[in-house]
């Protein structure tokens, strides 16, 4: 039985953007490391991992998977360090109704991470 999202996986090609990507979610986004070993992280988001590795050559291949959406309590405050730090927000900060059953309001922005991820930052107005 599934259980949740355990992580989410980044590979960067190089030691330059593994040094840019700690520096995004760690200092940038305020996460923790939670475990290391010589070839990556896991950085530990509160409800999933984010798995950033570090040996060699990887995929930069948009496929199905469009982004992945961190639930947030001020999307405002983060995407004013997204910015300041140098990182596009392509979307937002804005106020939207998810037309579902029930409607499902919500505060949202749309970032590129350090990899060129496409990161979501979901406030839920409930």
């Amino acid at each position: 039985m599934i259980k949740g999202i355990h992580h989410v996986s980044l590979k960067c090609e190089t030691e330059e953007e593994f040094e840019k990507a700690k520096k995004f979610y760690i200092e940038i986004l305020g996460l923790e490391i939670k475990r290391k070993w010589d070839e990556g992280i896991m950085i530990d988001t509160g409800s999933g991992l984010i798995e950033i590795f570090n040996n060699g050559p990887g995929q930069k291949l948009k496929g199905a998977v469009r982004h992945f959406a961190f639930s947030v309590d001020n999307v405002d405050n983060l995407v004013e360090k997204v910015e300041k730090s140098g990182y596009e927000v392509f979307e937002g900060p804005k106020d939207i109704v998810i037309k579902s059953d029930p409607p499902l309001p919500a505060r949202i922005a749309f970032c590129l991470g350090p990899l060129g991820e496409e990161i979501e930052f979901f406030c839920e107005k409930i």
